[in-house]
């Protein structure tokens, strides 16, 4: 993987873990398990998925749904 897709799944990573503080009220800690355990992190670390191309707030919709429903689109 080059250093830029690198660097852009970090800097999504950070905004991920972000709005999952703000919207479900957990610490850094919470976040950041559930990001790295989650079915879409994987999926945004796959650069043939291209998921890492996308915005935060589109990827966050993915991640939302897999915390809320179990299931990833």
């Amino acid at each position: 993987m080059s250093e830029d897709i690198q660097f852009q799944i970090e800097c999504l990573s950070t905004e991920l873990v972000e709005m999952l503080m703000c919207r479900y009220g957990w610490d850094m800690n919470k976040a950041l398990d559930e990001l790295y355990s989650s079915e879409t992190y994987k999926r945004l670390c796959n650069p043939a998925c291209g998921l890492f191309y996308e915005g935060a707030v589109y990827v966050f919709s993915y991640l939302e749904n897999e915390i809320e429903t179990g299931v990833v689109n």
